[in-house]
């Protein structure tokens, strides 16, 4: 009886001091905020940028999901991910941050539903036909991967499932929704919290790319700053509002007065994006003919870029790391066959630099690009971004160029090149290049202060190729083609988001980089292999849990029982 009594008070004892214990715990873990993600590339971590972003929340942000419903295994996993990224978007805003899943198809009539889709769509919703099949049955229906976010008196649109061209398969689809769900939402709060968005001004006037070439950078450009062109034409207040400006594919001499305008709003501190080609090809003999000329041009700004720090040399840059294109290899008279070979003018530059502009980029494709050496300039940073592959050929012009050179067998001794530079980044404060260089309408003009140094530090990115930031048309349906689609291959390369990356950058928008850069790795499954061992997996998962328990309860059973005869 009092070994029975002693044990009863020490078990008694054992659980208070269990109890103390946990009780402390929550009053320490209530003391200080964490969480922990023990995921391998930190999958629930998000970025310090998004916590000061959630951190500033001053009202409720309400999110209507409409990814909800029945659909297949893919789906149900991203929408397990959005989930996710919400319930941690919730816990470190304050509780600024409330959602709902809704299902559009779950109750009302069918006339009722068909209202809501055109509600939605009409709101920014884009839809998403899927199709599940199993062993006995196929169907088809439609989910609206998307919510609608609302904050104080603004509606914004959070795309969760963005279906790119060239993609190969829905799981990429899926892989690339899930790394883009932190970034994607980040982005449409900071843009409803947004009261004033900086200046990005394309600059026209010397035959750049024009609103068609590059609508697409600039539609993509405009989700995050306010977009206009401008023409200098000789006026000195033409750039005084922008935060950058963007000088896409010149075709003609920039005049002096207009270069001078350019070099004093470096000096005030202003940020140029230069895509300049400097090699000019006949891109429509090419076509026609199948062969053409590459000569060098002049713009009237190599001396200020070489006063910045760097030089572009009038070369062209063949890379064995390149593009494609469809060749006619039918015997003459035949009927055509093409088939695709590879381009070496074609350059596909793989970023492996850890900063922030290309930390994680994919390829991307540069047609008919030069090189860029960098040169001593005081107080200025320079990075190289992009650079050619290991098996590279340097080609001086004038140069010739001819489909037919698609057919032959390259030589590798001649590409002994490699590792050329691409695209540099100037970062500190320049020197002017209007050094006692003045032209007489600035002397003579009393609203104009010269600075022969900035006042402020810039920053600028260089890149030796125009097409870069030009997107590609359909001329048969008139549609514009997303920046970095391959027609050719189908691929989409990372063109649209080097370029966004520089800007973010030029305009200290790091939060943005880091977000967009992020690499998340889906462990997915075999398909073939699931469906060869399903009875195996369904068997263990049945079976396993209750022979578990049933040996824990034999386990039990004798250890009390040991226990308690002795």
């Amino acid at each position: 009886m009092n070994k029975a009594t002693g044990n009863k008070r020490k078990d008694i004892l054992m659980l208070a001091v269990l109890l103390v214990i946990v009780v402390l715990i929550n009053f320490i873990g209530s003391l200080s905020f964490k969480r922990f993600d023990l995921t391998k590339e930190k999958r629930y971590t998000i970025a310090e940028s998004t916590k000061r972003l959630l951190g500033e929340l001053d009202d409720v942000i309400y999110l209507k999901v409409y990814l909800h419903g029945d659909f297949k295994p893919s789906f149900a996993r991203l929408k397990n991910e959005a989930k996710e990224i919400l319930d941690e978007f919730r816990a470190y805003s304050n509780g600024n941050i409330e959602y709902e899943f809704i299902n559009i198809y779950e109750n009302g009539t069918k006339e009722e539903q068909t209202a809501t889709e055109k509600q939605l769509y009409e709101k920014g919703l884009e839809p998403e036909q899927i199709t599940s099949s199993n062993n006995e049955k196929t169907s088809q229906g439609w989910i609206w991967p998307g919510a609608l976010v609302s904050y104080k008196n603004k509606e914004g649109v959070w795309q969760i499932y963005k279906r790119q061209m060239g993609m190969n398969n829905e799981e990429e689809g899926i892989n690339n929704s899930v790394q883009d769900l932190e970034y994607g939402l980040s982005n449409v709060i900071r843009k409803l919290r947004q009261k004033r968005s900086l200046e990005v001004s394309f600059v026209e006037g010397h035959s750049e790319a024009d609103t068609i070439q590059q609508y697409d950078l600039m539609r993509s450009m405009a989700e995050y700053y306010t977009v206009n062109r401008v023409e200098i034409n000789g006026r000195l207040s033409a750039l005084k509002d922008a935060a950058a400006i963007v000088i896409t594919k010149p075709d003609s001499v920039f005049t002096d007065k207009d270069k001078f305008i350019i070099d004093q709003y470096v000096m005030n501190g202003g940020k140029v994006m230069w895509l300049v080609d400097p090699v000019n090809i006949n891109m429509d003999t090419l076509r026609m003919r199948g062969y053409s000329l590459g000569f060098s041009q002049q713009y009237n700004i190599e001396d200020m870029l070489f006063k910045y720090g760097v030089r572009l040399n009038p070369v062209l840059v063949q890379d064995f790391s390149s593009g494609a294109v469809p060749i006619n290899v039918a015997v003459p008279g035949a009927e055509a066959k093409f088939q695709l070979r590879p381009w070496f003018y074609s350059v596909l530059s793989m970023p492996d630099g850890s900063h922030p502009i290309v930390k994680n980029l994919g390829l991307v494709k540069m047609d008919y690009v030069s090189t860029i050496d960098t040169i001593t300039a005081p107080g200025i940073k320079k990075t190289i971004l992009l650079h050619s592959g290991r098996n590279t050929k340097v080609q001086p012009t004038p140069a010739r160029l001819s489909f037919a050179m698609a057919m032959k067998k390259p030589n590798p001794q001649q590409f002994n090149n490699p590792y050329q530079p691409l695209s540099v980044l100037l970062e500190g404060t320049f020197n002017s290049v209007v050094e006692y260089r003045l032209p007489n309408a600035l002397l003579n003009d009393p609203t104009f202060k010269y600075l022969d140094h900035g006042i402020k530090p810039s920053k600028m990115v260089i890149v030796a190729d125009g097409d870069l930031a030009v997107n590609g048309i359909d001329y048969k349906t008139g549609n514009i083609m997303p920046l970095g689609y391959d027609m050719y291959t189908g691929r989409t390369f990372a063109n649209k988001t080097f370029l966004l990356n520089c800007m973010n950058y030029l305009l200290d928008d790091e939060g943005l980089l880091q977000l967009r850069s992020r690499v998340v790795t889906l462990r997915l499954l075999d398909k073939k292999k699931t469906e060869m061992q399903r009875t195996k997996w369904q068997m263990m998962n049945v079976a396993l849990p209750a022979a578990l328990i049933f040996g824990f309860g034999i386990l039990q059973f004798y250890m009390r029982r040991k226990k308690y005869s002795s």
